[in-house]
């Protein structure tokens, strides 16, 4: 395993690394070929994208006093009462069922507390775990430890303590930061005052106060890298300091060892020194066509392995355990859809294309009709979003609409069968069709369903998604 340096001495590094003057190197002193370097860089780059644009979503909500995406402080919850709308731009695809309430966890001093309130049961809420990695390492709320109130240890790699009374379970992270992003469903617009009730039930203390004992020495002060932006990261080099800059928080998982020796013949790992300047220019190219290269597998995996429904957005998102090193789906998981849930939580069916397998525009005109008793099968609620490309963002239209849920059924205008089918076009259908349409703009778009608390019939695949008709 790759020792870690201390966290003050990455904080410094990390400062002095735009200052450092390195003699340029020759290829025969690096001591790798231009062929392995740029494998190498396609490997890393794959590897390390969800760690980079994670780090650049918290940096922004985390750290960051002057982004107008700034949520709170380190280890303070932050409530937001309302859904996402166009105007959310730091992360891609968001929901807008759920008013969100985010934590950005510093576990290096001492575990944090978080306490739930009771919830209804006709509610769904949940918290979702994610680590540094990305990884899903555990979920409280509705489906996985029930509606009743309770109080949950969050702890990072280095808490040796005994679970102390009063708390149900321990939840441990494998990366020193972790974020908790906190769903709690909304029924209408006039039932938000009852979120922002349930929101006031969440809380976080250190651990030392919730036993009302005396704070440990605080952990020391970080110097957080610059991120890059999101156009940035596809091309720059400097996406490998900053991923380094990450890797100081994420002890080496054992079974990432040898990939970690492999990535350091490029100076990438924790505590290693990326100065893209002293690379000679025949490793520079490598390296910048490594990230081509990454970029064109990406390409090549969605459109053969996601837009055919070889792999779902469920094989995306998980446990380190359930992902198990393929890291081309991990990254496709941050590109399309960044700190998406497990399957067991959420599925999602996404459609990029028409039933002809062409991209969705909204030059033509769509319809998805679910047919008489074939409505997504949830525990909680379903929904169908639709998010313009390439930003992978909600659209801006007239009625203020960027999705159709379950929760608006009564409202949707039925077929002569009993079955429902929604509009999905950039002008509208006419009158007595508008509840069922959801606006789209007039180029390329693509759609995300949402199945809450998915029932076995969801998770098994006896339920299909129907399929996105093209009606001109």
């Amino acid at each position: 395993m790759l020792k870690r340096r201390s966290l003050l001495m990455l904080g410094a590094l990390a400062t002095a690394l735009p200052a450092l003057k390195v003699t340029r190197a020759s290829a025969a002193d690096i001591g790798l070929s231009t062929e392995e370097a740029r494998a190498i860089a396609k490997e890393a780059y794959i590897y390390g994208f969800p760690l980079v644009d994670s780090y650049r979503v918290q940096y922004s909500y985390f750290v960051d006093r002057g982004n107008p995406e700034f949520k709170s402080a380190w280890n303070t919850l932050n409530n937001t009462a309302r859904v996402y709308t166009p105007d959310d731009k730091a992360i891609q695809t968001p929901n807008s069922d759920t008013p969100y309430s985010f934590l950005g966890a510093d576990l290096r001093a001492e575990p944090l507390v978080l306490t739930v309130p009771a919830v209804e049961k006709e509610r769904y809420y949940s918290l979702q775990f994610i680590d540094m990695y990305t990884f899903n390492f555990a979920y409280v709320g509705s489906r996985a430890t029930g509606n009743e109130a309770g109080s949950f240890l969050l702890a990072g790699p280095d808490w040796k303590g005994e679970t102390p009374p009063g708390i149900k379970a321990v939840i441990r992270s494998e990366t020193e930061f972790a974020f908790v992003l906190y769903r709690t469903q909304m029924f209408n617009p006039a039932d938000i005052e009852n979120v922002k009730k349930i929101q006031a039930g969440y809380q976080v203390q250190p651990l030392s106060s919730f036993l009302g004992q005396k704070a440990p020495a605080p952990a020391p002060a970080v110097d957080f890298v610059k991120p890059l932006n999101a156009e940035e990261e596809k091309t720059s080099p400097e996406f490998f300091r900053i991923l380094n800059f990450v890797l100081g928080f994420c002890p080496t998982n054992p079974s990432e060892t040898e990939l970690m020796e492999r990535f350091a013949r490029i100076n990438v790992g924790a505590g290693k020194s990326f100065d893209f300047d002293t690379f000679p220019p025949d490793m520079q190219q490598a390296i910048e066509s490594g990230m081509a290269d990454a970029w064109a597998a990406f390409k090549e995996y969605k459109e053969t392995e996601l837009d055919t429904g070889k792999r779902t957005s469920g094989d995306s998102f998980g446990t380190r355990e359930y992902l198990n090193g393929h890291y081309l789906d991990r990254m496709s998981g941050a590109v399309l859809g960044i700190y998406g849930n497990s399957k067991d939580e959420v599925v999602y069916p996404a459609y990029f294309t028409d039933e002809r397998k062409k991209p969705l525009s909204g030059e033509n005109k769509y319809t998805l009709r679910f047919e008489p008793g074939m409505l997504p099968p949830v525990n909680a609620f379903w929904s169908l979003t639709l998010y313009e490309l390439p930003s992978s963002l909600l659209y801006a239209n007239p009625l203020n609409r960027y999705l159709i849920n379950s929760s608006m059924l009564a409202d949707l205008k039925k077929d002569a069968d009993g079955g429902v089918t929604l509009y999905i076009q950039h002008d509208s259908p006419g009158t007595e069709k508008e509840a069922n349409w959801l606006p789209a703009p007039s180029g390329p778009f693509f759609t995300a369903m949402r199945l809450y608390w998915p029932k076995p019939d969801a998770l098994d695949g006896k339920w299909k998604a129907p399929p996105m008709r093209r009606a001109n």
